[in-house]
């Protein structure tokens, strides 16, 4: 599914206009994203699942055309983790 198809069907179920529902989840992912910039950034929504940030250590990884061992720098993640209901229904 893509953003525009999700923004329909998010429009079509609230009957909304699909200006408002860009609007909404828009603001959703921005929420998002501001509350997992924080030290300790977790999101969890109910039943749903539950986003959070995770430090990714250095590592050392090897080029696939050369072979050649290359570092990869230590990072930021973002892990999601379904909820219970979420697992149930698929």
């Amino acid at each position: 599914m893509t953003k525009a198809e999700l923004v329909e069907q998010m429009a079509k179920d609230a009957k909304i206009t699909k200006v408002a529902a860009a609007a909404a989840l828009g603001s959703f992912t921005a929420s998002v994203t501001k509350a997992l910039k924080k030290k300790d950034g977790k999101v969890t929504l109910v039943g749903f699942g539950t986003f959070q940030k995770a430090r990714r250590k250095a590592r050392k990884g090897r080029n696939p055309q050369t072979g050649a061992v290359i570092k990869i720098k230590a990072r930021n993640v973002v892990k999601f983790k379904a909820g219970k209901k979420l697992r149930e229904s698929i």
